[in-house]
């Protein structure tokens, strides 16, 4: 991506109304995830499901191996190469592969596609919606969002249908 492809996706979010309209979606969506996946736990533990364990492990530790392999690749974010402002205000340095925003939105989707099916397809489209988000934002790379979706939705394949 340029700065021009950047300023092209963008440019519908340009306005005040719309910049916010995105950041508010971005909170949402995240909010949303990061809200919902604690309180499955909660219930599987209020149940005693023996299904969360595998539902804590699978995406705590690809969680850990997608930070650390990102610890060490360190790639900076769009608004770090290119002249351009973001639309989502970040300012943290490098970092920016893959994302981990939408790996745990996917990886969390997973986790609830394995428990309960609707959900987790409700859950997919969030991730979809807020890795739009994250790349019209500025602050990600469109390989950012693709590899992180991958990696979360393979995370959850093999963590829950094949080990």
């Amino acid at each position: 991506m340029t700065a021009q492809g950047y300023e092209r996706i963008s440019a519908p979010f340009r306005t005040e109304k719309r910049r916010k309209l995105l950041n508010w979606v971005n909170s949402l969506l995240t909010a949303l995830c990061y809200g919902a996946y604690p309180a499955c736990l909660a219930v599987l533990a209020v149940r005693r499901d023996p299904r969360l364990v595998r539902s804590v492990l699978v995406p705590a530790v690809s969680f850990l191996l997608l930070s650390a392999y990102r610890n060490l690749h360190n790639e900076k974010r769009p608004y770090e190469v290119l002249d351009i402002c973001p639309l989502i205000r970040k300012d943290a340095k490098g970092k920016s592969f893959p994302s981990r925003h939408v790996f745990s939105v996917f990886v969390i989707s997973m986790t609830f596609l394995w428990l309960l099916p609707p959900l987790g397809a409700v859950f997919l489209v969030m991730g979809v919606g807020l890795a739009l988000c994250r790349v019209i934002g500025g602050v990600h790379w469109p390989r950012d969002v693709i590899v992180g979706a991958a990696v979360g939705i393979l995370s959850g394949i093999v963590g829950f249908w094949f080990v």
